[in-house]
């Protein structure tokens, strides 16, 4: 990278190359902006851009260049001066051709402020990846996915993240417009949606826990999205925004008796996604790590501080970064099924399942991670049985793993296991029986697709298959000796044999134990 010219490398001109620093874990600092030697280009010839009495703006560009093998992330420090009412950024990044098989540019970007970029740390101030190409933030309002709040002086970062770069490097442009005058009143303190909707007792519960809006990558509003989910049958959602906590505030007007709002975010780093389900509302999860920097235990434990679930989602996802890399030690439960029925998913159950018949459960999930149309909210849903409709109550159910999954809401399951003098366990719980006493798994499935299977599957493999019936239900017989435990498949009919069809549904598992 070029070094910029002038004392101390600060912008003495509007544009100015970056110079760059190697900090502390890698990362880059590049040269300061500053605003200390404004001059006659940095407003209207009275000193004031828009005219205004009291007004005046300041603007800064700064270009740079980052090689390939670029640290994460890479800080501009910008000197705020006194008296600053808003903060602008915009960026914009060269994307040359690469050669076929070769990742090109992407560059993410975000805000800290005075309080330091420091990991977990209080300067957080907002992050829209790739999302936008430029963001505001003042002390009453911000673009979504950034937090409103004073603008005191000092020294603020424009966090660059490049997540890909091409063999030529990524050459980036950063404009800094600072806007000068009275800060406006702050912002109403934001109301939450409430943690408790009417609901229908103890009762199965469908929601869809992996939702995005305009306030990181999605194109719909807060308002669309539940009018979606209402619409999907559903009677809880959780929106879960890519590295900020800015919209948490957005959805109270969205929640009612009749739809259950939970509040998280989807942290994304560099070597998988983590859902921090359920959070307390106005908690921010960093993400600046990968799983060799043996962080993520820190963060996961501030999740469940928090009160929220831990959730690796789409483990086994194709996307550069979204594979999880991190283990299943730290998680509450884990998202199987990710959007419309794909081989990754396929994937990821195997994994999960052979994980399970290794010993080792973690509560399976699955969810849409809709984004925008014509991604469908509800596509799949976690139906969870729960002793009301409250925030408290579904992340119980969650972490016992008294759930199923549907890729609708027209489809519904009951799977029991009972044994010879009609004791019964659902779904996450466990039967204690004779090793060789027969035990009966019963399953009764609603909306199963025409021409489909259903299978039960143990710690063996798949050891019944049937056609779906019009009755829609199957049983089997097996033992404590024969299965530590059983779960259920609902798929569609197979497309290429003998590979299974797509699944239509499936359970956690109920456990049986010889004694």
């Amino acid at each position: 990278m070029t070094n910029s010219s002038g004392p101390s490398g600060l912008l003495a001109g509007t544009t100015r190359r970056a110079l760059l620093v190697t900090g502390a874990a890698g990362a880059l600092t590049l040269g300061s902006v500053s605003f200390a030697h404004a001059d006659e280009n940095d407003a209207g010839a009275d000193g004031r851009a828009d005219g205004g009495a009291d007004d005046g703006v300041l603007t800064r560009t700064v270009t740079g260049t980052l090689p390939p093998g670029a640290p994460d992330f890479a800080y501009l420090p910008v000197e705020l001066p006194p008296g600053v009412r808003e903060l602008r950024v915009s960026y914009a990044y060269d994307r040359p051709a690469v050669p076929a098989g070769t990742q090109g540019n992407a560059l993410d970007i975000g805000l800290f402020d005075q309080r330091g970029t420091a990991l977990g740390g209080r300067g957080f101030r907002g992050w829209s990846g790739g999302a936008r190409t430029e963001f505001f933030v003042r002390a009453d309002d911000a673009t979504p996915g950034y937090v409103a709040g004073p603008l005191h002086p000092g020294t603020w970062y424009v966090a660059l993240g490049p997540y890909t770069v091409a063999p030529q490097g990524l050459t980036y442009t950063v404009t800094v417009t600072l806007r000068l005058g009275p800060s406006a009143p702050p912002a109403a303190p934001p109301a939450y949606p409430p943690e408790r909707a009417a609901g229908r007792g103890r009762d199965w519960y469908r929601g869809d826990c992996h939702l995005h809006t305009v306030h990181s990558d999605g194109r719909r509003t807060p308002a669309e999205v539940a009018a979606l989910a209402r619409a999907a049958g559903l009677d809880f959602i959780a929106g879960t925004e890519h590295n900020t906590h800015a919209g948490h505030g957005a959805w109270a007007g969205s929640a009612g008796d009749d739809l259950l709002i939970l509040l998280g975010e989807e942290v994304t780093t560099r070597t998988g996604h983590v859902l921090a389900l359920g959070t307390d509302p106005g908690t921010f999860v960093d993400w600046r790590y990968r799983a060799r920097e043996n962080r993520f235990g820190r963060y996961a434990r501030e999740i469940r501080r928090a009160g929220g679930l831990v959730v690796p989602a789409h483990p086994h996802a194709t996307c550069v970064g979204c594979a999880w890399k991190f283990g299943f030690g730290d998680a509450d439960a884990v998202e199987v099924w990710n959007g419309p029925y794909t081989p990754d998913d396929e994937v990821s159950l195997a994994g999960w399942d052979g994980a399970l018949a290794r010993g080792r459960w973690t509560p399976a999930m699955g969810n849409s991670d809709a984004h925008r149309d014509p991604d469908r909210v509800g596509t799949p849903q976690t139906v969870v049985l729960a002793d009301e409709l409250s925030r408290a109550a579904i992340l119980d159910g969650l972490r016992a793993g008294r759930s199923y999954v549907a890729e609708s809401a027209a489809v519904s399951l009951d799977f029991t296991l009972t044994d010879g003098r009609g004791r019964t366990a659902g779904l996450g719980e466990r039967l204690t029986v004779p090793a060789d006493a027969p035990v009966t798994a019963r399953l009764r499935v609603t909306g199963a697709p025409r021409g489909g299977t259903v299978r039960f599957v143990t710690d063996q493999g798949v050891l019944f298959t049937a056609e779906v019936t019009g009755a829609g239900g199957a049983e089997w017989t097996t033992t404590a000796a024969n299965a530590a435990y059983v779960r259920a498949e609902v798929r569609h009919p197979a497309t290429t044999p003998p590979l299974p069809g797509a699944l239509a549904a499936f359970t956690n598992p109920v456990f049986l134990e010889a004694g």
